[in-house]
């Protein structure tokens, strides 16, 4: 588990981020369209996972239009973007704000992505969301970065995160 707070006070992940050099766990996300994706969806790109608690809140759309920035046109790169919203709410989101460099994924079903990858809060206000954390994979899937933000409230460390690709 993992300690981490949010404004100061403390809440605990149901465990800890997958450790580099091993193969991110596969997954089963909903996209806007409502279909799901998969990691094998992906082979052959590089991948940011960009994971918040919500996109409607501040510092976690701050999150997705820096990465959309910063990442969008980088070299066999995507950059997905993963919170329990619904995908309804993620679509809106980012047709109001124009992003088209980002991908959109809900773990609206089940949480399985925040369990298997040790980023549900398991306590505090915002228990059952994911953590704030980045986590960066290389063409076949291998993690090759992770950070678990410490403060929910503060941005992550985007060149860090994208250094690495």
């Amino acid at each position: 588990m993992a300690t981490i707070t949010l404004k100061g006070n403390p809440i605990t992940t149901n465990g800890t981020l997958p450790e580099v050099g091993s193969k991110l766990a596969d997954f089963s996300l909903v996209k806007n369209d409502l279909s799901t994706t998969s990691l094998s969806d992906f082979n052959g790109s590089k991948l940011v996972l960009n994971i918040f608690p919500s996109i409607d809140t501040g510092t976690c759309a701050t999150s997705v239009r820096q990465f959309n920035t910063k990442a969008g046109n980088l070299s066999n790169t995507k950059v997905l973007c993963i919170s329990r919203d619904l995908p309804f709410a993620q679509k809106r989101f980012c047709g109001a704000e124009g992003l088209d460099n980002v991908i959109t994924l809900s773990d609206f079903k089940d949480g399985s992505f925040g369990k298997t990858n040790g980023l549900e809060m398991i306590d505090g206000p915002l228990a059952g969301l994911n953590s704030r954390a980045i986590i960066v994979v290389d063409e076949n899937g291998i993690v090759k970065y992770t950070e678990q933000v410490v403060e929910i409230a503060n941005e992550p460390d985007y060149e860090s995160a994208l250094a690495v690709l």
